[in-house]
């Protein structure tokens, strides 16, 4: 299965890249399966139902979430009735929505995809993200119903992202983070057969800080004061994540590619 992960969708710059670019992706890669992180996809600050519906329109198979994942508060309802977004398996107890689910893919495959949020460095006490990934894993066993199994480590450390990717080796096809906005170099096939990358990045502008406008964070960092309200860069956007091939009979991963699309960013493609 060929499958492609795109990194936090950030603002319009982000959400105009998928548009115009996404479908044509599919056809020249052959894709199977696309997951997009869209959760900084509406202004910057979690995702409202029409732009998650634009997304889905423009070639996203699924929909992942984050820690934001509720700040536009119609998000609430809608997640409820499109079964093709998802929020954190840990986010709160009683959340609205779905953390893990199978999904179909091309050919008749099944695809499950899930979503942990990180503790280190987060501002709220999230569950322990590695217990509650387990008995999901172990309802989806690589090779049996799902054909690939794909994780969404959403969180700030590398480190914690990197321990998910080794406690998930050989139960998942792939594990890729998000949150950090910044793409990491890290692709690679880890021992048991998962395909890994610490940060997909993002899919917005990178002349910005981290996909806001540059003005005012470089305000807040060099005088200490707010001189304004964050606003998303506007410029032309890379779509930035992680593509990965699957082995259909054992669903680990044979290849990998850091991809690095448009934009400001080297082009690449897999």
């Amino acid at each position: 299965m060929r499958i492609l992960f795109l990194g936090d969708v950030m603002g319009r710059s982000g959400r105009d890249a998928i548009r115009d670019r996404l479908k044509g992706l599919r056809e020249a890669w052959r894709l199977d399966f696309v997951v997009v992180n869209g959760e900084n996809a509406t202004n910057g600050a979690g995702l409202s139902p029409a732009h998650a519906t634009a997304l889905l329109d423009a070639g996203a198979d699924c929909l992942t979430l984050g820690d934001h994942a509720f700040d536009q508060r119609d998000m609430q309802g809608f997640i409820a009735q499109e079964p093709r977004i998802l929020r954190p398996l840990n986010f709160a107890k009683g959340a609205p929505g779905q953390g893990a689910r199978l999904f179909e893919a091309t050919r008749g495959r099944k695809i499950l995809v899930a979503q942990v949020l990180g503790q280190v460095f987060m501002k709220r006490p999230y569950d322990d993200p590695f217990s509650t990934i387990e008995p999901v894993l172990k309802a989806h066993p690589l090779g049996g119903q799902a054909a690939a199994v794909l994780v969404d480590m959403h969180c700030e450390a590398t480190s914690e992202k990197m321990a998910m990717g080794h406690w998930c080796d050989g139960r998942a096809s792939i594990v890729v983070g998000t949150h950090t906005h910044v793409p990491t170099a890290d692709a690679m096939i880890l021992p048991g057969g998962t395909g890994y990358l610490s940060d997909a990045g993002m899919c917005g502008d990178y002349d910005s800080v981290i996909g806001m406008d540059k003005a005012e964070p470089m305000r807040r960092f060099v005088t200490g004061m707010s001189g304004g309200r964050f606003t998303p860069a506007v410029g032309a956007a890379t779509l930035s994540g992680l593509f990965v091939e699957t082995d259909d009979r054992t669903g680990k991963a044979i290849s990998v590619a850091m991809v690095r699309e448009g934009g400001r960013l080297q082009a690449a493609s897999p």
